[in-house]
């Protein structure tokens, strides 16, 4: 029999192999099992394997950036920047979650920096999506615009990509603004809304006199859309423009407000320039409303009404005010006054029928016919169909009230007042269950709202 020859190299050879066959064996295995968390959407788990699978198989690109990536998406950004750092190259979505890591942590400047970055590799529509979002967090908003153009360069089938360009658009290119809003009510229904509503503004606005008078119309719009930073430099042009338009320093104020300041300066320069303007005596009213100062809310819109007798909108403002005055007849006699001057209008008629159930007067003489009749006029209105649910409940027609209320929560799960109606219906027939589940769903969906408060306070109350 012949002899193998065990040279040196053969042996080293051999050595080398049992060596690093488990070392493989490891990587390859921490592969299989981070594809398989991934998939399963354990994405820290997959994260960890990557990283492993990584330092043994370190001749294979991207495995980092599987690491950074799913880092990521599990919400571990300081290991995705980590890991990420490791990876010699980036795919488009390693720069997407790279830029998507830095905004998540607060580092604005560093996403933006990153989109940029992945932009000069990627002709991404989304990078620049994710580039507009950070602009906009920043209210840099030509720049945001850029991003916006250059990402429905690439992806012109994004109606928010649209509607954001036509918001962006509305003071400087309103043509422009009208063609892109346009656009994105024909792409996507759901946006139809806000979108004619900011287009009719636009074409009110485009035959009005003055460049004042043309913006607070154009703020007045994007405030209903709750656009209202945007409003705010709306506003801010209109003063500009004319120092001595009052519902310009007026809604300035307002728009203050709704952004978290006082506002209350530019409200008093508007009563200085204007003392009879019932918008501004409105805007004021608002002002004591949220301050709480409810005598000075009702001296407004007793003044508005004043200016405008045959207006049902102050009439229904001086309702409320005596309502938190506690003035209940009154507050009735002035709901009752919105409604002669509007009686086909069924917001009024909603507005009476919940001050009788809130108050428990007249709730069957006049709040359940008043709900009843504001249904007639808009029959698929949750807020008017919730109203005459409250005065079932409230007049004791509990079967009645729960059928409605039900076909509330359907076409408009996210409506909460009904919800909680319903729950209130439900205690009140016995059936705890169902209450249950109704408050339960209120303070989970609306996180962090006012609903989600009350329902809590009611199961502190009722299952202790």
């Amino acid at each position: 029999m012949s002899q193998r020859k065990w040279t040196p190299l053969y042996i080293v050879l051999i050595l080398l192999a049992a060596f690093t066959a488990p070392f493989l064996f490891s990587g390859f295995s921490s592969l299989q099992k981070a594809e398989a968390a991934e998939a399963n959407g354990e994405y820290l788990a997959a994260s960890e394997s990557y990283a492993r699978a990584a330092q043994r198989l370190f001749w294979r690109d991207g495995l980092w950036e599987r690491a950074g990536i799913s880092a990521a998406r599990g919400g571990d950004y300081q290991k995705a920047f980590d890991y990420f750092a490791k990876s010699s190259v980036l795919t488009e979505e390693g720069w997407l979650w790279l830029a998507t890591s830095h905004y998540q942590t607060g580092d604005i400047e560093s996403a933006i920096a990153a989109c940029k970055e992945g932009s000069n590799y990627y002709d991404s529509a989304s990078l620049f999506r994710l580039l507009a979002f950070a602009y906009r967090s920043q209210k840099h908003w030509a720049a945001e615009r850029d991003a916006l153009e250059n990402q429905l360069r690439l992806n012109d089938g994004d109606a928010y990509a649209h509607y954001r360009l036509g918001l962006l658009s509305m003071l400087d290119a309103p043509e422009r603004a009208l063609a892109e809003l346009t656009r994105a009510s024909t792409l996507n229904p759901e946006v139809d809304s806000a979108a004619q509503t900011l287009i009719s503004a636009l074409n009110v606005s485009a035959a009005q006199p003055d460049t004042s008078h043309q913006a607070v119309t154009v703020g007045r719009a994007l405030g209903l859309v709750q656009e209202w930073e945007l409003a705010l430099l709306a506003f801010e042009r209109a003063v500009e423009a004319d120092a001595e338009n009052a519902e310009a320093w007026a809604w300035l104020g307002e728009a203050k407000q709704q952004l978290g300041q006082d506002g209350r300066a530019e409200l008093d320069r508007a009563l200085s320039l204007d003392r009879t303007s019932v918008n501004v005596r409105a805007l004021r009213g608002l002002y004591w409303s949220r301050l709480g100062k409810y005598e000075q809310m009702l001296a407004e819109y007793l003044l508005a009404a004043e200016y405008e007798p045959e207006n049902p909108r102050w009439h229904a403002s001086i309702g409320e005010a005596y309502a938190r005055l506690g003035d209940a007849a009154s507050a009735l006699a002035a709901y009752q006054r919105a409604v002669e001057l509007a009686p086909n209008d069924a917001e009024y008629l909603r507005l009476l029928a919940v001050f009788c159930a809130e108050n428990g007067v007249y709730v069957e003489e006049i709040g359940l016919p008043a709900a009843q009749q504001a249904v007639a006029f808009a029959p698929d209105d949750p807020l008017v169909m919730d109203a005459l649910g409250l005065l079932y409940l409230s007049s004791g027609r509990y079967a009645n009230a729960e059928q409605i209320l039900l076909q509330v929560v359907r076409l408009a799960p996210e409506y909460f007042p009904a919800h909680i109606h319903l729950a209130m219906t439900y205690l009140a027939q016995g059936n705890r269950s169902a209450a249950f589940n109704t408050l339960t769903f209120v303070r989970d969906a609306d996180a962090g709202g006012v609903y989600a408060e009350t329902a809590r306070q009611l199961l502190q109350k009722y299952f202790p």
